[in-house]
C-alpha cells in the first residue's frame, strides 16, 4: 500500500494490494509497455473505444451543490435550445482530471491503484472562468464546455506537480493512445501535441521534458462532453452561456479535495463510475463498489 504525503511526510509508492484474497505485484511500465499500439494515430477516422480509466479529484458535495443550484437549469435550457438532446442527459460525476488513459482490460484500475505514485496533500484550489474548448482547435468534435482552476496558490502547485508524477506513472499502463485524440483531432494538434499523445498516449498532460516540467496541462471541470460538430453558430452560442455563467457566478468557488479517485470514462472523458477513493489525508482506500476501506501503511 502506500503511505499519505499530507503535511510533508514521505510516502512509497503503492507496488501490492490485495485482489480476490492474493497478493498482486505489478510495476506499471513491466504491465504495458510492450502492449502500446500507436497504429490509430495513422488513421483518418477515431480509433474505436472499449474502456478509459483515469485519476481524477471529484468535486465535493458542496460546489456540487452550489453549481446545481444556480447554473445546472440554464445549463439544461441551452442545451435543449441547441438540439444538444444528448449532452443534455450525459451522465457525469463531476470532477477535475489528473490523466486518462485507455486499455480494455478490466484490471487497469488495479494496476493503476499498485503504480500511484507518492500523493500529494490536501489541496486547496479555486474554480474560476466557464469557457468553451476543443480538443484540438478546427478538428470540429469533440468539445467541452468547462469551469477552469485558478492557475494559483500552493494548492494548485502541488496539484501540478502531483499530475506530473502521475502521469508517468500511469500512462505506461496505456494499450494505446485515447480514442478522443486521433483521427481528426490528431491531425490536427500541433507538433508539441502529436509528440505528447505518441509518448504518453493523452496531449495536455504534464511530463518531464530534458530534466525539466513541461506543464501543458490545465486543470478544469466540464460540464458539457459533445460530439456535435462545434459549427460556428453553435461556438457562439455557448460562448454566450459561457458568459452568462461567469455573471451569474463571478466570484471563484473555493474547493478542498480531500481524495482522489480512479475512475471509469465514457469516450469524451465523463466520468461514469468511481472505483477507488483514496483519501489525501491518510492514504486509506474505499472500494466504492463494496464499501470496504483498505487503511494505508504507516
Amino acid at each position: 500500500m502506500f503511505k499519505r504525503l499530507a503535511g510533508g511526510a514521505t510516502a512509497t509508492i503503492a507496488a501490492a494490494m490485495l485482489i480476490g484474497g492474493s497478493l498482486f505485484m505489478a510495476p506499471a511500465a513491466a504491465v504495458a509497455a510492450d502492449q502500446i499500439d500507436n497504429s490509430a494515430l495513422s488513421e483518418t477516422g477515431f480509433r474505436a473505444h472499449e474502456r478509459t480509466f483515469g485519476l481524477v479529484y471529484t468535486l465535493p458535495a458542496a460546489v456540487n451543490e452550489q453549481l446545481a443550484r444556480t447554473i445546472a437549469g440554464p445549463l439544461k435550457q441551452a442545451l435543449l435550445t441547441e438540439g444538444l438532446i444528448a449532452e443534455a442527459v450525459t451522465p457525469n460525476i463531476p470532477h477535475v482530471t489528473v490523466v486518462h488513459v485507455h486499455n480494455a482490460d478490466p484490471a487497469t484500475p488495479d494496476r493503476m491503484l499498485a503504480a500511484l505514485p507518492d500523493l500529494p496533500p490536501v489541496l486547496d484550489v479555486s474554480l474560476t472562468r466557464f469557457y468553451t474548448t476543443e480538443a484540438a482547435k478546427g478538428a470540429g468534435q469533440p468539445w467541452w464546455l468547462d469551469l477552469g482552476v485558478a492557475k494559483e496558490g500552493a494548492g494548485y502547485e502541488a496539484m501540478m506537480a502531483f499530475d506530473t508524477t502521475a502521469t508517468a506513472a500511469l500512462t505506461p499502463l496505456r494499450d494505446g493512445p485515447l480514442p478522443r485524440v486521433t483521427g481528426p483531432v490528431y491531425a490536427a494538434m500541433s507538433d508539441a501535441g502529436k509528440d505528447l499523445v505518441k509518448t504518453v498516449g493523452v496531449s495536455g498532460v504534464n511530463v518531464m521534458k530534458d530534466g525539466k516540467e513541461v506543464r501543458s496541462h490545465n486543470p478544469h471541470t466540464t460540464l458539457v462532453y459533445s460530439m456535435a460538430r462545434f459549427t460556428p453558430d453553435l461556438q457562439a452560442a455557448m460562448d454566450k452561456t459561457a458568459s452568462a455563467f461567469n455573471q451569474i457566478i463571478p466570484a471563484p468557488i473555493d474547493t478542498r479535495f480531500t481524495t482522489v479517485s480512479i475512475v471509469e470514462l465514457g469516450f469524451a472523458g465523463n466520468v461514469t463510475r468511481e472505483i477507488y477513493r483514496i483519501s489525501l489525508e491518510d492514504g486509506s482506500v474505499l472500494n466504492v463498489a463494496t464499501g470496504q476501506t483498505m487503511p494505508a501503511a504507516r
